[in-house]
C-alpha cells in the first residue's frame, strides 16, 4: 500500500515550481492532492491534469491564502468533500525584491501578507479536522534566505524567519493531538524564477554550494513528502535545509 493512501492533501501555490513537484509527488504517494492557485488557473489545470496522466487523484481549489475568509471558506468546502484533511503545505509565497530604504510598505505587507500570514490562514482553517481525528502533518517553506540573509530580501526574509518561529511554537501546541509542524528551508533550486537570473549571478551562487548545483524541485518535494508520511511521526518542530550545503 502507498505511504498515503487515503490521505488528504492541500498543497497551497501547488501551480508551478516547488509546489507542482510537491503536489505530483504526494499524489504518487496515494493521497488526493488539492492544489491550490491564485491566478495561474493554466498552470494550475496542468499540473491536476498530469497527476491524473499519471494515475493520481487531484483536483483544484483556488482560494488567496492572504485572505482569511476566503481560505476558511475553502478549507471547510474540502472537508465537506472528503471528511477530512491529513495533510497541509504552505508552500505558497511570493517575493519583491528591493533594498530596504527603497522597499514600499505596500510591498512590505504583501509579503508578509502571503508568506506569514497565508500560513496562519491555511494552518487555523484545517487544525479543527486535524484536532478531531488527533492526526495531522503539516509542512511549512521557509528558505535559506531566513538563515543567510541576503541584500534585497529583507521583506521575504522576515516573513520566512517568522514562519519558523511559528512551526516551533506551534509544534508544542499540539504534538500530543498527533499533529507534527515542521519546515523545509529550500535553498536556490531550479524553478521558472531562477531561470531568469543572469548567468553571472547564477556562478556566484554555484560558487557558495559545495554540492556544485543549483537544487531541483523534486529535492524539495522528496523531503516534503517524507515529512508527510506516518513513518514522520516523531519529528516535529524541525527546520530541515535543502540547500547542497550552502548552509550549514
Amino acid at each position: 500500500m502507498s505511504a498515503l493512501a487515503d490521505r488528504v492533501a492541500i498543497v497551497t501555490g501547488g501551480s508551478r515550481g516547488i509546489g507542482k513537484a510537491i503536489a505530483a509527488t504526494l499524489a504518487a504517494r496515494g493521497a488526493l492532492v488539492v492544489v491550490n492557485y491564485r491566478q495561474n488557473q493554466g498552470a494550475a489545470e496542468d499540473t491536476v491534469a498530469g497527476i491524473r496522466a499519471g494515475g493520481g487523484a487531484a483536483e483544484l481549489c483556488r482560494f488567496d491564502v492572504s485572505d482569511g475568509e476566503a481560505t476558511h471558506q475553502a478549507v471547510r468546502q474540502i472537508v465537506d468533500r472528503h471528511g477530512r484533511i491529513d495533510i497541509l503545505v504552505n508552500n505558497a509565497g511570493v517575493s519583491v525584491n528591493a533594498l530596504l530604504p527603497r522597499l514600499k510598505e505596500t510591498d512590505w505587507a504583501r509579503v508578509l501578507a502571503t508568506n506569514l500570514t497565508g500560513v496562519f490562514h491555511c494552518t487555523q482553517a484545517v487544525l479543527r479536522t486535524m484536532l478531531r481525528s488527533r492526526y495531522g502533518r503539516i509542512v511549512n517553506l521557509t528558505s535559506v534566505v531566513a538563515e543567510l540573509g541576503n541584500a534585497g530580501q529583507t521583506a521575504y526574509g522576515a516573513a520566512k524567519a517568522g514562519v519558523t518561529g511559528m512551526t516551533r511554537s506551534l509544534a508544542r501546541e499540539i504534538a500530543s493531538r498527533g499533529i507534527t509542524v515542521n519546515c523545509v528551508a529550500p535553498g536556490f533550486v531550479e524553478t521558472e524564477m531562477t531561470a531568469e537570473l543572469p548567468q553571472t549571478v547564477r556562478q556566484e551562487y554555484l560558487r557558495l554550494i559545495p554540492v556544485g548545483r543549483l537544487g531541483e524541485a523534486g529535492d524539495v518535494a522528496a523531503l516534503v513528502a517524507f515529512l508527510c508520511a506516518p513513518d514522520a511521526g516523531y519529528i516535529t518542530g524541525q527546520e530541515i535545509g535543502v540547500n547542497g550545503g550552502m548552509y550549514m
